[in-house]
């Protein structure tokens, strides 16, 4: 047997995978459950778009050209997210979504993968706090609930998880920058052992300006302990054109690929709307223990391995 054929075969049938594998099933079950009892409407995902994400940190661009027309492979489903709650009838949606980034090896983070799963949700007249309160519950009762279901598969991996409990800190990106230095989401996730909240970074332009703090944003990630870093990230969005023409006029961005977007927001279309997307493989690395991503997938795509199957 090949070497590579080894490692596949050895990855696929240990037993940490089928551990890792069950608490996967479990934790998808939780989401569906917890979302759709929060009132939430489940979308189906959108894998191709000639918009996408333009993310605030560059990878290699995924397309396909179709029929005379370039179509982007779904980096995240943002835009697609906040026309969605246009409909009057609708105000809560999520999405268990399959995202492409390609990411560039040599800056590629310990958590990237190049495909992944991402439970995206956005609310209808949103706010931080709805945010913060709902992951924080969602997080708390799955926690405890793999805890109570998932006991032989923590058991075959060595994982004792914390009990969470409400409020999770909140921490100001240009506070701890100050403190601890560029590197200070890495020494932070490192040091604490409960899940915290990351306000206010300068990224892409669909995030709302602070009104009452210039220069700042009402955005956020959550941050895992334990060294298992950023899990989420999301934010107010902004629905004023001439805010939004601006910033992107500061990013230096392309206006004909939101040609649509722009139109639906020069007529005052764009519902306000709050939300955010979470990593699955990220999530099930802080369930797990495990630190490397490759290990909590079955078929790993990573910016650091060949792709073997």
């Amino acid at each position: 047997m090949e070497k590579s054929t080894q490692k596949l075969y050895s990855h696929i049938t240990s037993r940490q995978m089928a551990a890792v594998l069950k608490i996967q099933s479990f934790a998808l079950g939780e989401i569906h459950k917890f979302f759709r009892k929060k009132g939430f409407i489940e979308l189906p995902p959108v894998i191709i778009s000639p918009v996408t994400d333009p993310l605030s940190h560059a990878v290699h661009q995924a397309s396909i050209e179709y029929e005379g027309q370039k179509l982007m492979l779904t980096k995240s489903m943002i835009f697609h997210k906040q026309l969605s709650l246009m409909a009057k009838e609708i105000d809560k949606i999520y999405i268990v979504s399959p995202n492409v980034r390609l990411e560039k090896s040599d800056q590629a983070k310990s958590r990237h993968l190049i495909e992944f799963q991402q439970i995206d949700f956005e609310i209808k007249d949103g706010t931080k706090e709805i945010v913060y309160s709902l992951m924080e519950e969602f997080l708390i009762i799955l926690v405890k609930k793999v805890k109570k279901e998932c006991i032989e598969e923590l058991k075959v991996l060595g994982r004792k998880l914390p009990d969470l409990k409400k409020k999770f800190p909140r921490l100001k990106t240009y506070e701890m920058e100050e403190k601890y230095g560029s590197d200070y989401e890495e020494i932070l996730t490192a040091k604490t052992t409960t899940p915290f909240w990351l306000e206010s970074f300068y990224r892409e332009f669909y995030d709302k300006e602070d009104s009452k703090q210039k220069g700042r944003f009402i955005n956020y990630d959550l941050i895992y302990p334990e060294g298992f870093e950023e899990g989420l990230s999301g934010g107010e969005r902004e629905d004023d054109y001439q805010i939004i023409i601006r910033k992107m006029k500061e990013r230096k961005m392309d206006f004909a690929l939101y040609k649509i977007y722009l139109d639906l927001a020069k007529c005052g279309l764009l519902p306000k709307t709050a939300g955010a997307g979470f990593g699955f493989q990220r999530l099930l690395r802080y369930l797990t223990g495990i630190k490397e991503i490759e290990k909590v997938v079955l078929f790993p795509r990573s910016p650091r391995e060949k792709v073997l199957f």
